[in-house]
């Protein structure tokens, strides 16, 4: 089963991440924000996961749904 994305900042390393739920290691690390964002959204469509956004104090900010939507809208 695939594992949901998570972008998150990491304090000690000055870096924004993407990690797979559940793994300590990142997939990816990036200096700013936006090229982690971009990188996440691309590994979440291929795998059809969801991509948690957390903001530098950790909380999530933002949550998006590339094809594990159980009541996609209508439109």
């Amino acid at each position: 089963m695939a594992k949901n994305i998570h972008t998150v900042y990491n304090s000690d390393r000055g870096m924004w991440e993407n990690k797979k739920e559940g793994s300590s290691s990142p997939v990816s690390s990036h200096h700013t924000k936006e090229n982690a964002l971009d990188r996440a959204e691309n590994i979440a469509e291929k795998a059809k996961v969801e991509h948690f956004i957390h903001g530098k104090d950790g909380k999530i900010q933002e949550r998006n749904s590339y094809g594990n939507d159980p009541f996609p809208p209508r439109g």
